[in-house]
């Protein structure tokens, strides 16, 4: 139970930290849709790695109803991950989502073929990605990097790059960029 506790705790800090308008603990504990949706996750997902399948898809479908925020179970989900608003987030089957990650509304990590195995993007530790963008296929997104709203991603990129446009290209952040300004920058929106 003591470190159901602390992972709870390490959640509502990590909504603090990366949402000025959160209040309190129980504001977020009660309000905060990506939250409950990456809750639901934890629980989904262990029903997944044990092979209780139909009870997992169904788990995340219940919660997708409840949320707006569709998580695959077989996603896995790393510490401190914070879905900000969230209506319309897809996290495919094999996506792979490292710490201290965070997403805003209406983004897809998402497949671009039928075939079994990886077909979902990685995010590294401490990527942001902006409303709206979709990151597709297999690919990379090294740590540290940003993507900018309503970019679409289908190649990897290396760490601390910022991605913008469709198709997004990267490059290199600047020294000092601040990861909530270049996601509410003018210049990286399309």
């Amino acid at each position: 139970m003591g470190t159901l506790r602390a992972r709870i705790r390490e959640d509502l800090a990590a909504a603090k930290l990366r949402d000025p308008a959160a209040r309190s603990g129980l504001e977020i504990a009660l309000l905060y849709p990506g939250l409950h949706a990456v809750w639901s996750h934890r629980i989904t997902h262990r029903l997944w790695t044990r092979r209780a399948r139909f009870l997992a898809r169904a788990g995340s479908q219940v919660t997708r109803w409840f949320t707006g925020i569709e998580i695959h179970p077989g996603a896995e989900i790393g510490r401190r991950f914070f879905i900000d608003h969230g209506m319309g987030v897809v996290i495919g089957e094999t996506a792979v989502i490292g710490d201290d990650v965070m997403l805003y509304h209406g983004v897809t990590l998402g497949g671009r073929t039928r075939h079994a195995g990886k077909r979902h993007p990685t995010l590294e530790d401490g990527v942001a990605v902006g409303a709206g963008a979709k990151i597709l296929g297999p690919i990379t997104i090294g740590a540290g990097s940003v993507v900018g709203a309503n970019a679409v991603v289908t190649k990897d990129a290396p760490a601390d790059s910022v991605l913008v446009g469709v198709p997004a290209k990267p490059r290199p952040r600047r020294e000092g960029d601040d990861t909530r300004a270049v996601l509410t920058a003018p210049e990286y929106h399309i």
